[in-house]
Formats: C-alpha cells, structure tokens, sequence
C-alpha cells in the first residue's frame, strides 16, 4: 500500500508551475511564431530551463511529503474458537415465512445471509460449514478464511444433503468428529434447523452426550413458525453448556447470532506489525537532476538564443 507519512507538502505543489508562469510573461509576444514569418524554434526551446525547474520543484515536494510503501504482518500467537456452522438444507427449509412485512424470504435464505455477517465479524476464529439433511457433512473445515466461508454459504442450495428428511443427530455426531481432535481453547457448533430429527443414525441427545464429553458446546436455533422439536433442541444446548433460540423472522435470527457473538468472544492472540520503506529517494534524485539541467541550461547554450 502506497502512503505518505507528510502529506501536507502537497500543499506547496502549486509552486511548481512558477517557473513557467514566470517564462511566459515574456516570452508569448517575443516569439509570436509564423505570423511574422519567423520560426518559433527559439521560443520553444528557451521554455527548457522553466520546465526543468518546475519539474525540480514538484519532484522536490513529492519527496519532502516521504512516499512510503508499507505492509502490514500479522503474527498469530494463539488460536481463537473453533466453530461449526450447521445449517439445515432439507425441502421445508424453502418456506417463505422470514420476510419482513409483505416481502417473503426462504428459512434457508435469511439464515445464509446471517450465517455470512457472523463469519465476517469473526477475524480471529476459525469457522467451517456444516450441512445436513437425510444426510450430514461437512462442506468447508474450519478455516481462517473468512472469504471463502462466505462465498460457500452463498452457494447452499436446497436439498443437497438430501430433501425430505432432517438428521439432526447425524449433524451434531459429524461436526463433534471434525472438532474432537483441533486444539482450539473452544469448540462450538451452532445448529439451525427449523423441523425435527427424523432421520439419520444417531439419536441427538447421544450425539449431545458425546459432544459434552468432548467439550463442544452447542447453540441450537429453530427458524419459522413450522412444528419445531423444541424440547429436544433445548435439551441438546443445555446438555453441552449451550442455549436454544428461537427465531420466527430474519431479525430475531440476526438478534440470535449477535446475542451468540457476544457471549463467545475469540480468545485469539494478535499482533500487526508495519513496516514502511521510504520512497522518497525516487523523488529526490529527478528533483536534482532537474534542478542541474535547469542551471545548466540557463547558462550554455540557450544564452545564445536571441
């Protein structure tokens, strides 16, 4: 990135045009040029010294307003949370019923868009994406880039774990496996589902069990006002440490995740270090040069110029 540390040099710029103001007052009638028949050669070549030095002068103050380029390091000395995203894609997820007003907005959408302003406010942790349906995976690891994350939500589509059936246990067993082995002082898992488990191979609350036993800790949210298995979902939370919400529209789901972003701040370490070179050199080197041709000029062969 280009900076300059003394940026109100820039203000002697104007400066730099005397030279030539001072040359045309002159000059513009002493040459008229092929109106009289004579050649405007003498003319144009007698501007060489006050172009040289209006040149010196503006090189010379880009250089007194110290061009640097810098760069920033960030050393990492700890790792922040380590946090799962699990998102339901199952075929009722499409209902539109988390608009705002007479706008409708689908459970999976208004939770894609929120699920992306959380990874965004979160630079220090790490966070992977989780989906499940009839089936569960997950679709990103956890990661430090946060761009990626975002890009992979926008891309959720309905049905791609599979559409007519909800493995809510499946889910919590598959993100509890991805985050039993990371070294992260917290591990979350944050489920948003808006139905109940009716598939898979694992039970929930054996899935929350086992969660606890690994120290993941799980926030469950039920999205739209459709018959969600509320009792199960709270319990899931309350077994791991968690808490269960409730979100019938998108704003009480974006008030979900900010409650959520609150409570769980990153335990990461940073440090930024900067590190500035000095350009001003380019600068000043053409501002002497410039400054040497105009003396020069002056003083050779443009005094035989009549």
């Amino acid at each position: 990135m280009f900076e300059l540390a003394d940026p109100w040099w820039l203000l002697a710029f104007p400066l730099a045009v005397l030279p030539l103001v001072a040359w045309f007052r002159p000059h513009v009638l002493r040459f008229p040029g092929a109106s009289e028949g004579r050649s405007a050669w003498p003319g144009v070549v007698t501007v060489l010294p006050a172009l040289a030095e209006a040149l010196a002068i503006g090189f010379t103050v880009i250089a007194l307003a110290r061009p640097q380029h810098v760069e920033t390091e960030t050393v990492r000395d700890s790792e922040g949370l380590d946090i799962l995203l699990a998102i339901d894609t199952s075929g009722s997820m499409r209902s539109p019923d988390m608009g705002r007003g007479l706008q409708p907005l689908s459970r999976l959408d208004a939770a894609k868009a929120v699920m992306q302003r959380f990874v965004e406010a979160r630079h220090d942790d790490r966070l992977g994406l989780l989906v499940f349906g009839e089936e569960a995976f997950v679709e990103v690891p956890p990661t430090l880039d946060s761009g990626a994350l975002v890009d992979f939500i926008g891309s959720l589509e309905l049905g791609m774990a599979g559409g007519n059936a909800t493995a809510v246990g499946d889910a919590i067993a598959v993100g509890v496996k991805r985050l039993k082995d990371l070294k992260a002082p917290s591990k979350l898992i944050i489920l948003v589902t808006d139905g109940k488990s009716n598939s898979g191979m694992v039970q929930p609350m054996d899935a929350a069990a086992a969660a606890k036993a690994l120290g993941v800790k799980i926030y469950t949210i039920g999205v739209g006002t459709s018959q969600i298995d509320e009792a199960t979902l709270s319990a899931v939370a309350r077994t791991t440490g968690g808490a269960y919400y409730a979100a019938a529209n998108l704003n009480q789901l974006a008030d979900v995740y900010k409650e959520i972003d609150t409570n769980e701040k990153t335990t990461a370490q940073v440090r930024e270090y900067v590190h500035r070179d000095e350009l001003y050199l380019d600068w000043a080197f053409p501002a002497l040069l410039s400054f040497v041709a105009a003396f020069a000029l002056s003083r050779t062969a443009l005094r035989r110029l009549p």
